[in-house]
């Protein structure tokens, strides 16, 4: 294969010669926390437009770490930035203690867009994006296949890329991306494409990814994903950072908005009478809007004492996707 393929060279030639040959084994167990990415003050102009303004935010334990924002919002520059692919103007990045440059970090990027060669075979390229990674060509060859294994893309492996799915393209993807066994691992929109069951395949092989003591940057614009991968977050808007921290954390100085209630029977006069909007009703399973608690057990109050049968009634905080609107919404 040419390895002249300049478009695909941002995002993957600046891994050759990063690489480790060490594996983090077993760090949730040991409970080792040195390594980590700390990220300080940074910010970066294009021109007289300033993209990211004095973020700042870390790392400092194996996970998946939630990069959220609107499209335009920074995130992608700040991915860049963090890897080398793009310099910063200013503040300080290190991963373990030390600068971020090539020779200290052994990392794993999934870029947003497509960058397979749509003529070429898929073995063919994975092998070739090993050999730049560094990887010998016996052990490539054994992580190909088991990743291709893995993900279920192993009978397209002498097809060219053009002939596969945007879901199997994706797949392979991010094969490139695991396959030096990195130790930080950056993932943009990686269900992008993906059907329900694909999505859940993906899934499992970042659960495996995090049991192995990964660090994982996760940026998706799906926060049920974010939500159930991520300890920790930071949401970005216009190139500022407008919330971060622990997510449960986050999550638990919110109070309930919302009021899940299913009954035996219609329930909408009696929700009407307190004022209160049902956002959804399906075969008497209510989701209603609230705004505290109280108006919530006057409803049940009031349904007792009508003796209405209630099989669930329960109160829920905000959603990542409600806390994400209220942040960044215009």
């Amino acid at each position: 294969m040419s390895k002249k393929h300049p478009v695909l060279f941002c995002y993957f030639c600046v891994l050759t010669n990063l690489y480790k040959n060490d594996r983090i084994k077993s760090i949730y167990k040991k409970g080792i926390t040195k390594m980590g990415l700390k990220i300080e003050k940074v910010s970066k102009y294009f021109g007289e437009k300033l993209a990211v303004d004095n973020i700042s935010f870390d790392i400092n334990k194996p996970g998946v770490f939630g990069l959220l924002g609107t499209n335009g919002a920074g995130k992608s520059t700040t991915i860049r930035m963090m890897l080398g692919i793009l310099k910063k103007d200013s503040g300080e990045i290190t991963w373990n203690g030390k600068k971020v440059e090539r020779k200290n970090v052994n990392f794993g990027y999934l870029p947003e867009e497509r960058g397979i060669y749509p003529k070429s075979k898929i073995y063919e390229q994975l092998l070739y994006f090993a050999e730049l990674k560094g990887m010998k060509k016996e052990n490539a060859s054994k992580e190909i296949d088991y990743w291709m294994d893995k993900l279920k893309v192993s009978e397209y492996k002498n097809m060219t890329a053009e002939k596969l799915s945007k879901g199997n393209q994706q797949k392979v993807q991010f094969i490139t991306a695991i396959l030096n066994d990195p130790e930080l691992i950056v993932l943009d929109e990686p269900f992008s494409g993906l059907d329900p069951v694909n999505t859940e395949l993906l899934k499992e092989v970042i659960l495996e990814l995090v049991e192995k003591g990964k660090y994982i940057v996760m940026s998706s614009h799906q926060m049920t994903s974010i939500e159930e991968f991520c300890s920790d977050v930071v949401i970005v808007n216009k190139g500022k950072t407008v919330l971060k921290g622990n997510l449960k954390e986050i999550k638990d100085a919110y109070k309930a908005n919302r009021l899940i209630i299913n009954t035996k029977q219609d329930i909408t006069a009696e929700v009407k009478e307190l004022n209160l909007n049902i956002e959804k009703n399906i075969d008497n399973n209510y989701e209603i809007k609230i705004e505290n608690e109280e108006i919530a057990h006057t409803l049940l109050k009031n349904l007792v004492n009508r003796n209405i049968e209630i099989d669930k009634f329960e109160l829920k905080k905000p959603t990542l996707n409600d806390i994400f609107i209220e942040k960044v919404g215009e």
